[in-house]
């Protein structure tokens, strides 16, 4: 995999790769693109869920 490259510390890295191996990652680059895939939309969710919430609190008036 060639691209962006992220620097982390050897305790780190070596953390990652125990949790990946033990999690069935092929590969530490894996592990950390499926996690910040996840955190990623996690945020977008949170953004529209506010923005819904805020949509709601308007439609019964207790915000204008």
């Amino acid at each position: 995999m060639f691209g962006p490259k992220i620097r982390v510390s050897r305790e780190l890295f070596e953390r990652a790769k125990d949790h990946a191996e033990a999690a069935g990652y092929s590969s530490v680059e894996e592990l950390v693109s499926h996690l910040l895939e996840k955190e990623i939309e996690g945020g977008e969710r949170s953004a529209d869920s506010e923005d819904l919430v805020e949509k709601r609190l308007k439609g019964l008036g207790y915000l204008s």
